[in-house]
């Protein structure tokens, strides 16, 4: 500290990881809000379902095949999702590069079988109250997913081209934890949409 009372702080770090950095506190901010709507479209479902006289109304319940092959695609993303993290706050560019397109191949492999799940669901979303539910809680979560890929897009196109600043490596560390959510939130979505139906 100088004789002035100022501190200098031309020695610290220009970015860190975790709690530290302002972009963990936005992500989690996002978290926060992204999580609320889905538990309020969640309440919409369970809510209309308490007023129907049958549920699904008009129509089967969806398919279980795809749904499913999607939630197991999903939490085997989170291996390489995490391994990605791990290696970005080691600041290792070649295994982050590889992190990068082993995730993003996960994310695609998703939005395709995703495409075949809105098929399966056996109801239009301007059918009836049942099907709007439906398509909105999907749509919800297939927004999220194409959000990230797109970020991890534009991330793996930096790590590759440049310019390859430290803070790159705090943004693909939280990319990872975004994810995080994306994989966390689908089983209560898959929960309420395809098991929920089935219950008596």
């Amino acid at each position: 500290m100088s004789t002035s009372g100022v501190r200098d702080v031309t020695g610290l770090p220009t970015y860190t990881f975790g709690h530290h950095s302002l972009m963990w506190w936005g992500t989690m901010g996002i978290i926060v809000i992204e999580g609320t709507v889905f538990v309020i479209a969640i309440g919409a479902y369970l809510y209309l379902r308490s007023l129907a006289q049958a549920w699904p109304i008009g129509a089967p319940p969806p398919d279980l095949t795809y749904g499913t092959l999607n939630t197991i695609i999903l939490l085997l993303s989170a291996i390489p999702n995490q391994w990605t993290k791990k290696v970005a706050e080691r600041e290792n560019l070649k295994l982050v590069r590889i992190g990068l397109i082993v995730c993003l191949a996960f994310a695609v492999a998703f939005l395709v079988v995703r495409a075949f799940e809105f098929g399966s669901l056996n109801v239009h979303w301007d059918t009836n109250a049942y099907g709007s539910i439906v398509y909105a809680l999907m749509v919800l979560h297939t927004t999220h997913l194409v959000t990230d890929v797109l970020d991890t897009i534009v991330l793996t196109v930096l790590m590759f081209t440049g310019p390859l600043e430290g803070k790159r490596f705090v943004d693909v560390s939280e990319n990872s934890v975004y994810w995080w959510f994306v994989v966390g939130s689908w089983p209560f979505i898959y929960a309420t949409v395809y098991w929920v139906p089935r219950l008596p």
